[in-house]
């Protein structure tokens, strides 16, 4: 029996997750008996036949890592962060989110590793961010990690962390690079990658979309669907063949903002498209301009990785599960 804690349950990859392994019932190799979702907020517990803990806290507070991991959960999911704009704009927010509650949770398992012996799969959600400029066409897996954004560099000294408490034994890590996800649901966030899914999500909905970059620009994404695929792998792989090399950058869509316009006005029409207005912001000009644009990922897709097709199969899978998003 297998027993997994998702930090950030309450977002929308902890929620995809939660629903995908609830309906799912298993995790690593074993039927999930306990999942616990935990946020700043209450998150929505799935339905199905798992018995679901929801808990409420700030995993940067003292001793709130240590509760959580006191119930030995054999999965733990961290994907709490605040977003790459948001990290930008308050320092101090956000290395202590995506910084200093990374490190509580990790220094949480190595305390009752050293007690007991426990040795969790964690899985941490890192970000395309870690790389910065200049930057290849099509980066490999070799290359250097080179953050020019505070939220970057917060989420490559957690990958650090992670890659050095599992050559420790304290945990067994994976750290997963997620590709910008599009189309989020919902209303827009404060990362600086929002505009990809708002441009698509709103015109659909007949709503005003404003577009702050220019329509060459390239960026590598997924979809929530693939998002969540991911970290359910993630769960299972046997990590040995990783060896010492445990963060991954996982397989997306390599597409510019006027290809993304170019597949929304093929099933939305040239009136959704109209929706969309171009208002220049430096700030996220400055922020997208230090980003990868395409990857090989040829060791994720070794490692049993799948992603989307195209930016058509992303939109798709949109209108799917999110039915009556187009207007």
């Amino acid at each position: 029996m297998t027993t997994c804690l998702i930090i950030g349950g309450g977002g929308m990859l902890g929620q995809g997750l939660a629903g995908a392994l609830t309906a799912r019932g298993t995790l690593a190799g074993a039927a999930l008996s306990h999942l616990t979702l935990f946020d700043v907020v209450p998150a929505r517990a799935p339905e199905g036949g798992i018995p679901v803990s929801v808990e409420t806290g700030d995993l940067c507070a003292p001793g709130e890592a240590e509760r959580l991991v006191s119930s030995r959960p054999d999965v733990i999911y961290h994907l709490a962060a605040i977003v790459s704009g948001e990290a930008e704009r308050d320092f101090e927010k956000g290395y202590r989110i995506n910084l200093d509650g990374t490190r509580n949770l990790f220094e949480a398992i190595r305390a009752e590793n050293g007690r007991s012996g426990y040795c969790p799969r964690v899985v941490f959600t890192s970000s395309l961010a870690v790389f910065g400029i200049p930057l290849p066409d099509v980066i490999g897996d070799d290359y250097v990690v080179t953050p020019l954004s505070s939220y970057g560099t917060q989420k490559a000294i957690g990958e650090l962390l992670l890659a050095d408490y599992s050559r420790r034994g304290f945990f067994d890590g994976i750290g997963l690079r997620l590709p910008t996800i599009v189309i989020r649901p919902g209303k827009p966030n404060a990362a600086a990658s929002g505009f990809f899914s708002s441009i698509l999500r709103e015109p659909l909905a007949g709503k005003e979309a404003v577009l702050p970059v220019g329509t060459d620009v390239r960026h590598w994404l997924a979809s929530p669907r693939a998002a969540v695929g991911y970290l359910v792998h993630a769960g299972d792989l046997d990590t040995t063949a990783m060896g010492g090399r445990r963060n991954i950058t996982l397989p997306g869509v390599s597409v510019t903002v006027g290809e993304q316009i170019e597949a929304l006005r093929k099933v939305a029409g040239d009136e959704a498209v109209a929706l969309i207005r171009h208002q220049p912001d430096p700030a996220v000009e400055a922020i997208i301009s230090t980003w990868p644009k395409a990857f090989d990922t040829r060791r994720a897709l070794d490692l049993g990785f799948a992603g989307d097709a195209s930016i058509d199969a992303i939109i798709t899978a949109y209108l799917e599960d999110h039915a009556g998003a187009a207007s």
